[in-house]
Order: structure tokens, then C-alpha cells, then sequence
């Protein structure tokens, strides 16, 4: 394992880590209403009476375990350092495959949403050790770049935001002394009374944005401020791709959404929701009002690419399936978020795509969570798989909207 950083900043202190706890699946009599203990499908839901388990992957055992399919993958894999956390964890790539087309995939941006990690452990592992047709296909078709743990300091006390003060802030930037803080900074998160970033809200088009005192506190529809080490990396890695390949084809964002009971269609069909998809929210008219000073902007592939992923899911499973109950997250001309890290990089001419798992990672049961894990890692194999045939390309990206809407909660993504 290699160890690169760009001006990596550590801060000083230490937050003590906090377990990840989930729930195992119970028996349950049929006619319970969904999110009620007894509630049918099990582990739809998280019930006071449910026995809890640990089944996460945590900061201190996300290391080694990159370690081991670095060492076990005779080379394939390639696991670096790259940057640290406001809290001074570190914060890892691994990359796979060797194809001019650049996948650079993150998770665990929100630090209580971590099915992306798992997943994505589990797709390094599969491309690292497989020897089958389509994992040669990939390797060959599709330089794979993870970043499976973005928020490890959020992650590790299972809440939203990552742990930084506005003294911290001005501490890296001088010049914003005495500025309100960024309209995305919360004094304390998840009931913990620790202040930080919704680091989904730190990003900019501009990827040589420096801060400045007159752009502050923001509005919720504009550009961020690349105020936090931990979305100035992700940065840092998808310029350094830029500057490798000349593009990044598509960026992933792994994200979990709303209550877990969401429903595709509403009232219509009343399936559980198993992955919500989304492309860029830059207004209306697809972004029309960005699109002369970031021409680059392909809304168009977005839509492509965020179907190869349902179009997989849904032709892996079968219809029936509970877990090819996929949806759109909603339709992206009612919101606007040019700070989000899929509005930048899309603006800078990648596909993106936002996955919205149904539930937050401490609703699940064991059931549920397995369930959930593989439906992720599914739909981006079938991203890469797509990538690598180029039959990405030649998919009609309005065929996205064919697919219903699961009846959007705006406090997610």
C-alpha cells in the first residue's frame, strides 16, 4: 500500500469512535404496517424489539481489509493514501483496470450511509481475484478508481457530517476570518454536539476555486467552497484523473435517502424501493442556465449511464425480485444543487450518478442489508460492464424516464 498525499491538513483532537449497531431480522406475522415491529418483509425496518448486530465496516478495519485485496490480487490492485480527514484519518483510493475509460466511484460521503463500502470491498475483491469473462472484459474496458470511505470522521460517530469548526476553517483560511460561516457548516449533527460539513454541499465546478470572504455564507442552490480536506481530496483525485486520461467518463456517488419504507410509484405499485437513481440537479431545462459557462455539461449521458445501472439491476434479478425494485430519485428541474460533488464534476463534462439506498444504514436488518449491498455492487458492475462494451453509448437516455419515481424526501442526498 502506497501512501500519496496533496497537502494533506491534520487537525488536532481526537473523537472517540462510535459502533455502528444494526438489527437482525425477526419473525414477523403478516398485516403489520411497514416500519412497525412485525412488519411484513423482513427487514424492511428497523423495530425497538429486534436483536442488534455490528456489520459494518469501520475506519480502523477499513485499512486492512484494502491492504489484503491489494496483497491478494497479484498486482491488479492498486490501494494509496491519498489525502486525511479534518481529524487526520486517512483517506484511501484503490484503483482497478487498466481501459482508457475512468470510472471514479465514492461512498460514505454522508457517514452514516455505508452500503457503498461494502460494496464497493466487494467489487475490488471480485476484480482484484476473478478470472471470468466479464471481470477480463472490465479490467481491460475501464480504469475502476474507489474511494470507499470519504467521511471516516462522521463514519466513526455515525452521523451526516464530518467534524471540523469554523475556527478550523479559518485557521486554513485566513482570509475568511471574521466570515459567517458557509450556509452548509452546522454547529452539531446527529445529536452529537460536535460541529461540521455536509460535505455534499462542499463542491465547485471550479476546481481551482479558492475561498473568499464575498461568496459567504452561500445559498443552498450555489457552488460550494472546497473548505474541507475531505471533498478538497475527492477533488484532488478526479484533476489528477483529468490530467491522466484527459477525462473522467463518469463519476458514482453512493448515498442512502429517506425513510425505509419508501415505495417506487407512490401508491401506484407499492414495491419497496431498493435503489433510487438520479443525474445532475442543476434546474431547469436540464441546466440550460449553466450550460455557456460549462459547455462540457452532457445531461443527456448522465441519463445513459444512470440507466445502465436500473437496466442492469433489473435484468440481473427479474422483475419479481424485491431487489430490482428500482426507481429515480426524482426529477432533477425541481431542485437545484450546483454545490453537490455530481453537479461540479458533471459540469466539468462527466457522466454522474447518484445511488439513493432506501433507509439509513442503522434501519436494517441483517436480511435487509445483505439484500441492499448486493443490489449496489450489481448495478455498478453493470455500470462497468456497460462501459467496457460500450453499449453505454448507444442507450437512449430518455428510456431514464420510463422508470417511476418513488415520491422524493428532500432530506436525503
Amino acid at each position: 500500500m502506497s501512501n500519496f498525499a496533496r497537502s494533506p491538513r491534520r487537525f488536532l483532537g481526537a473523537v472517540g469512535a462510535a459502533t455502528m449497531l444494526c438489527t437482525m431480522v425477526t419473525a414477523v406475522p403478516a398485516g403489520a404496517a411497514p416500519g412497525e415491529s412485525g412488519a411484513p418483509g423482513a427487514g424492511i425496518c428497523k423495530t425497538s424489539d429486534d436483536p442488534q448486530f455490528s456489520g459494518w465496516t469501520t475506519y480502523e478495519e477499513l485499512g486492512p481489509k484494502l491492504e489484503r485485496i491489494e496483497k491478494n490480487s497479484s498486482g491488479r490492485v492498486d490501494v494509496e493514501v491519498v489525502g486525511q480527514s479534518a481529524l487526520g484519518r486517512d483517506l484511501y483510493t484503490a484503483r482497478v483496470g487498466t481501459g482508457d475509460r475512468v470510472l471514479l466511484v465514492q461512498s460514505a460521503v454522508h457517514g452514516n450511509e455505508r452500503t457503498g463500502t461494502e460494496a464497493l470491498l466487494g467489487i475490488l475483491q471480485k476484480l482484484g481475484s476473478g478470472n471470468d469473462a466479464e471481470t477480463q472484459r472490465a479490467l481491460e474496458g475501464v480504469t475502476l478508481v474507489a474511494m470507499p470511505m470519504v467521511n471516516p470522521d462522521g463514519g466513526e460517530l455515525n452521523r451526516r457530517t464530518n467534524v471540523m469548526s469554523w475556527n478550523d476553517v479559518e485557521s486554513l483560511y485566513p482570509q475568511l476570518e471574521g466570515s459567517q460561516p458557509a450556509w452548509y457548516h452546522r454547529p452539531s449533527n446527529g445529536g452529537i454536539n460536535l460541529p461540521g460539513f455536509d460535505l455534499n454541499r462542499d463542491f465547485n465546478a471550479d476546481l481551482d476555486y479558492v475561498p473568499q470572504p464575498g461568496d459567504l455564507p452561500g445559498l443552498q442552490e450555489d457552488a460550494g467552497f472546497f473548505l474541507a480536506p475531505e471533498s478538497r481530496t475527492i477533488r484532488d483525485v478526479y484533476v489528477d484523473l483529468q490530467q491522466e486520461f484527459g477525462e473522467v467518463d463518469a463519476v458514482v456517488d453512493l448515498h442512502h435517502m429517506g425513510p425505509c419504507d419508501q415505495q417506487t410509484g407512490g401508491e401506484q405499485d407499492g414495491k419497496h424501493i431498493s435503489v433510487a437513481l438520479d443525474y445532475p440537479p442543476l434546474g431547469i431545462n436540464d441546466g440550460a442556465a449553466y450550460q455557456a459557462d460549462w459547455p462540457l455539461l452532457d445531461q443527456d449521458k448522465s441519463r445513459r449511464y444512470a440507466l445502465a445501472v436500473a437496466d442492469g439491476i433489473k435484468d440481473s434479478y427479474g422483475s419479481q425480485s424485491p431487489l430490482a425494485a428500482v426507481g429515480r430519485y426524482f426529477h432533477p428541474e425541481e431542485r437545484e444543487y450546483a454545490g453537490q460533488g455530481r453537479s461540479a464534476f458533471a459540469l466539468n463534462g462527466s457522466a454522474t450518478v447518484l445511488f439513493e439506498v432506501r433507509g439509513q444504514s442503522d434501519d436494517f436488518g441483517q436480511k435487509m442489508k445483505g439484500m441492499l449491498v448486493q443490489t449496489v455492487q450489481t448495478g455498478l458492475e453493470s455500470l462497468v460492464d456497460s462501459m467496457a462494451t460500450g453499449e453505454v453509448d448507444s442507450l437512449d437516455g430518455d428510456d431514464f424516464f420510463d422508470y417511476p419515481d418513488y415520491g422524493w424526501d428532500q432530506t436525503a442526498d
